[in-house]
């Protein structure tokens, strides 16, 4: 999957809203759920390099860039947006 497809991935959670999602569920939560969930993963990332496997770390990252996207689709924001930041 690309990072252009999860954001449209979570794109369509923020609308259809699933039951028993638990993106959903954070998207109901709001912006602060999808911050504490993003800061999370940044952490277990962190924690990954310093002491798991090579596996491991991509695995965390992956959940990163996932939260990022949720972020963006929370907040409104396109991919031209912040790829014209990078």
């Amino acid at each position: 999957m690309t990072f252009d497809q999860m954001h449209a991935l979570a794109l369509r959670m923020k609308q259809d809203l699933p039951a028993g999602s638990s993106t959903a569920d954070l998207f109901r939560r709001g912006t602060d759920a999808i911050g504490k969930k993003l800061v999370e993963e940044a952490a277990e990332s962190w924690m990954a390099a310093k002491f798991q496997k090579k596996e491991d770390v991509s695995l965390e990252l992956s959940q990163v860039l996932y939260y990022v996207a949720c972020m963006m689709a929370e907040k409104g924001l396109t991919l031209e947006e912040v790829y014209a930041k990078l």
